[in-house]
């Protein structure tokens, strides 16, 4: 059975995931009103992939009993000072994701709850390619500079993203 701390923690995971989502469609707005439908698209699939961790664990929690407790999102960050801004923000705040992960497998570990270290594991490896590929993105828009023609192609790679809840 899942202590009442750990049914806690577990619900807001799954509000800063829906707030994961508000920040990463926050960042699409900023794109697509530069100009950058690319990385718009890129972004609003990313805010697509959050709501699945989210809806991820809501149905953990109806699973195992546990009622979910929707709260409200706090307002995600709306000005950026670049495309690049964006990124940076974005690893920063997969990397606290991370870190929310990593609180709640402890505690579950703690409290010897093997189903949940197992509904974990899943996130954790995720979370290690979300930083990884915001990283790499990271550095090839520095590499890339104000290289207009290679960010064009960059940005029309991106563009073709599409998240598969059968690949996550």
């Amino acid at each position: 059975m899942v202590s009442e701390q750990l049914a806690g923690k577990l619900n807001a995971q799954l509000n800063n995931e829906f707030a994961a989502a508000q920040a990463y469609l926050a960042m699409a707005a900023y794109c697509e009103h530069e100009n950058y439908g690319g990385f718009a698209h890129f972004y609003l699939q990313q805010a697509e992939e959050e709501r699945f961790h989210a809806m991820k664990i809501y149905t953990y929690l109806n699973d195992i009993g546990v009622k979910v407790e929707i709260s409200t999102l706090a307002q995600p960050k709306n000005d950026f000072d670049s495309i690049l801004d964006t990124f940076e923000t974005a690893l920063e705040q997969e990397k606290s994701v991370t870190k929310n992960f990593y609180d709640l497998m402890d505690l579950a570990w703690e409290e010897k709850e093997h189903a949940t270290i197992s509904f974990l594991k899943w996130f954790l490896d995720e979370q290690v390619e979300e930083e990884a590929m915001f990283d790499t993105h990271i550095e090839y828009l520095k590499r890339i500079s104000e290289d207009k023609n290679a960010l064009f192609l960059y940005e029309k790679e991106l563009g073709q993203r599409v998240f598969s809840p059968d690949e996550d």
